[in-house]
């Protein structure tokens, strides 16, 4: 039974309950009603990357995967990183029973409905159209939540942000002259565009990839759903960086992001999250907002095509408006986003400063993450406040009466959704 459809008044539903005993004979024998679910589906920032104390996921064997530790494949089903402080159980859902998190960090539409393994890059876990329908053996599924399209076969969240933060990471700490004399000139230094991101055909291309996907979970829930009535969320993204930094963020030391080596820059904007060129994050924003037209568009498609399902789209790129990394001072202690935070080999101590550190340093730390992603995959996702915002938009989407929201937040911190 949908949402909105437990939020008739008590009277009236009293009423269509004595009126269903009434017609139905005493002796007939009734169906037990199943337990009420929502499910989250999709990738890290529907599965909680970032909202850290990670629950054991069960792999492609039916194992159950804790922490394998830091040196481990990152392949490993834990690296899903479900997080108990995703959205999906921070939202108040009346209603609701049960909740699942079948996300999974790094999730792409190749995920739904095929085992991520089967991919490259992928992790040990079945298809998430499979861990559907086991939920909804056991449960009535009133609630779907999806984000999905920000990892695909044409790029990736994690990609696009490794390309920014390398690229500031490298200018600040090598000289015009090292650069060409040591690296061979071959590691880009130069501010981020939009098509170092996703040009517009790679978006193109995403937007079918992801409307295939979703069309197949329709089509799923149809078939499985036990009273074929629930509501489908379609999330999009928010950026966890600001349209410009703080001005204590702007230079170190009388020197900015566009001159030549600026390492006492470089490190106070890690330091406070934000190793990225403040040419940056304009392209960075519209990254994001191709992203909500990739969602947004899936959802037109798709509420079209199946006209009498209940689909919504939630719109969050300004649900982190004002608390974003670097948007005041104090980041990252008061920003909704996880700071960039690489480790020095796969230790688990986070590096949280790069004062003092040469460029062989850097190098080496930079390297852990390229091979071990699972020391620094939780960069630039929400954090457990920020799925706490999140939560609280879908709380709204979950019973509007309108088939398109957007949640934003306010300069006092409040949080609305219209």
């Amino acid at each position: 039974m949908s949402l909105l459809r437990r939020l008739l008044p008590s009277v009236v539903v009293a009423a269509l309950a004595v009126a269903a005993a009434v017609a139905v004979p005493t002796a007939a024998a009734q169906p037990a009603e199943l337990p009420t679910a929502a499910v989250a589906l999709g990738d890290s920032f529907i599965s909680g990357e970032g909202g850290g104390d990670y629950a054991p996921v069960t792999d492609v064997d039916g194992v159950s995967q804790g922490f394998p530790g830091w040196s481990a494949p990152n392949s490993n089903a834990y690296f899903c990183h479900r997080s108990p402080h995703a959205s999906l159980f921070r939202a108040s859902l009346p209603g609701i029973q049960d909740r699942f998190n079948l996300a999974c960090s790094g999730g792409q539409p190749h995920d739904l409905g095929n085992a991520s393994i089967n991919r490259e890059k992928g992790r040990a876990v079945p298809a998430q159209l499979d861990q559907l329908r086991a939920v909804a053996q056991s449960h009535d599924i009133d609630l779907v939540l999806v984000g999905l399209g920000s990892n695909n076969s044409s790029f990736t969240f994690g990609d696009a942000a490794s390309v920014c933060a390398n690229r500031f990471i490298a200018d600040a700490w090598t000289g015009w002259w090292e650069f060409w004399a040591y690296l061979g000139g071959d590691v880009p230094q130069q501010p981020c565009t939009i098509t170092d991101l996703a040009t517009d055909a790679e978006l193109a291309a995403a937007t079918a990839e992801t409307t295939d996907a979703l069309r197949a979970l329709l089509t799923t829930l149809a078939q499985v759903d036990a009273d074929g009535q629930h509501r489908v969320v379609f999330q999009d993204y928010t950026n966890p960086l600001p349209t410009d930094y703080a001005g204590r963020y702007h230079e170190e030391d009388n020197r900015a992001d566009d001159r030549d080596k600026f390492r006492a820059l470089g490190a106070e904007r890690y330091a406070a999250g934000c190793p990225a060129h403040r040419a940056s994050l304009a392209a960075g924003h519209l990254f994001s907002q191709g992203l909500g037209r990739l969602v947004a568009g899936t959802h037109a498609t798709l509420s079209a095509e199946f006209p009498g399902a209940d689909l919504v789209y939630l719109n969050v790129q300004g649900a982190f408006d004002g608390a974003r990394l670097c948007e005041q001072d104090g980041s990252p202690d008061n920003a909704l986003a996880t700071p960039i935070r690489l480790q020095d080999g796969p230790s688990g101590v986070p590096v949280t400063s790069l004062s003092g550190r040469d460029k062989i340093a850097i190098q080496r730390i930079a390297n852990t993450c390229v091979t071990y992603f699972q020391t620094c995959q939780e960069s630039w996702h929400p954090n457990a406040n920020g799925y706490g915002v999140l939560g609280q938009c879908l709380s709204g989407a979950a019973v509007a009466a309108a088939r398109s929201v957007a949640c934003t937040r306010g300069s006092d911190g409040s949080v609305t959704v219209a």
